[in-house]
């Protein structure tokens, strides 16, 4: 049996752990446009600053690809999948033969279209690794940054270069920073946070036109820079799957089995679409462990074996200037919040069941929180009202429960 993956990061690494958990001799190849072992994308922002390196950001030992039998071939471009003949065809004329294909391609920077972007000759994305080395080279500490976005990957640079320039800059179109994760309260308290550590935003702005190293916004504001990250927005890969005939929407549609509508054709990770059990919808869900789970999914059913991956919820992890915030769901339904100085909880139930959470600041226990979404367990069946104060109780019976709680208040 030929497998083949096309890609090399979290989803590729599923898939092969879970085809060698069934087929432990059949061939794998793994093609990628990158150069490099499996690194952990996330990270990038660590390695500009310094909390990381190269070694270090490796998702998997060195021996990872040798120990599991896998042919790697990096550096190399697919130029497109020929379905009937069962064939990958790379940009340097080799051809791939495949039983069973798995599209891992991930996702790529979206930048709108912008006047005068084009007079902007030091501008950067920041995704890969390359991003991160090139725009490490041009940092120096009377560099004046500007950044467009203030999502995730946004702001996560603003945090990696901020110590090492003398300015960084940040807009964006919608009203609050982190818009697709964050409610309004949570999004104040984390800009907040971020602005006390010296980057300063323009929300609800963007740039009307560029002159070469001055962006002029909408609200007629001129600001300067040196260097410009474009951080707006990623779209999926999905040409390569569309080009064979794989149904796409924003990513490529896949079944629980992480299979789309051609036979031996798959897809996992930030190229694909899932079903978000926490509103019952196709969605890209855009994160390193839900991309595993995909992969490995995938995997494990093209070698024959047998597995659903029926618990996607959408869900992120992440820190900016050691301030936490770990968010999960919908927030669709009622909600129930505590606010303290930069700590927020909120919580979000709708038909029994907890569809989604914030938390900011102190995350302890997020863990319990998220397994209740996953395994969609009914709120009358435990005690959501202790459980929403002190999740960790959870681990006990009702009359365990009952004895540390009156233990806590023997000792109030």
């Amino acid at each position: 049996m030929n497998y083949v993956i096309i890609g090399n990061s979290a989803a590729a690494v599923g898939c092969i752990e879970g085809i060698r958990s069934v087929d432990p001799d059949g061939a794998i190849t793994v093609i990628s446009k990158e150069p490099y072992h499996v690194y952990s994308r996330p990270l990038i922002s660590y390695l500009i600053y310094g909390k990381t390196d190269e070694q270090r950001m490796k998702y998997r030992p060195d021996s990872f690809y040798e120990d599991n039998g896998v042919k790697v071939m990096l550096g190399v471009a697919v130029e497109k999948v020929d379905y009937t003949k069962r064939r990958v065809l790379l940009e340097n004329g080799e051809q791939v033969p495949f039983d069973k294909l798995l599209f891992a391609t991930g996702s790529a920077p979206f930048v709108p279209p912008m006047a005068g972007l084009d007079e902007v000759k030091k501008k950067f994305s920041f995704m890969k690794l390359d991003d991160a080395k090139v725009l490490q080279s041009e940092l120096n500490p009377e560099s004046r940054v500007l950044i467009l976005g203030a999502g995730l990957i946004g702001l996560k640079c603003a945090e990696g270069i901020l110590r090492k320039v003398k300015k960084v800059t940040v807009v964006d179109l919608a009203p609050r920073i982190l818009p697709s994760i964050l409610d309004e309260e949570g999004s104040e308290i984390v800009r907040k946070h971020i602005e006390e550590q010296g980057v300063q935003f323009y929300l609800a702005n963007s740039v009307a036109q560029f002159h070469k190293n001055t962006a002029c916004l909408k609200d007629g504001t001129e600001l300067e820079f040196d260097l410009l990250v474009l951080a707006v927005g990623v779209r999926p890969e999905t040409k390569l799957a569309a080009g064979i005939g794989c149904k796409v929407n924003r990513g490529i549609l896949t079944d629980a089995h992480c299979a789309t509508n051609l036979p031996d054709v798959y897809a996992a990770g930030d190229c694909s679409e899932s079903l978000d059990i926490t509103v019952n919808q196709q969605r890209v869900l855009a994160l390193l462990p839900n991309a595993y789970m995909q992969g490995e999914t995938a995997g494990i059913t093209m070698a024959g074996g047998e597995k659903s991956y029926n618990k996607a919820i959408p869900m992120n992890a992440v820190g900016f200037f050691g301030l936490h915030i770990v968010t999960a769901g919908s927030y669709d339904g009622e909600a129930y919040v505590v606010k303290n100085g930069s700590n927020y909880k909120k919580m979000v139930s709708k038909d029994n069941l907890l569809k989604g959470y914030i938390l900011i600041g102190d995350v302890a226990r997020a863990g319990i929180y998220t397994s209740l979404i996953r395994e969609r367990t009914p709120l009358d069946s435990i005690d959501y009202e202790l459980i929403k104060e002190k999740p960790q109780l959870m681990a006990f019976t009702a009359a365990e429960r009952a004895v540390k709680l009156g233990g806590a208040r023997n000792e109030n």
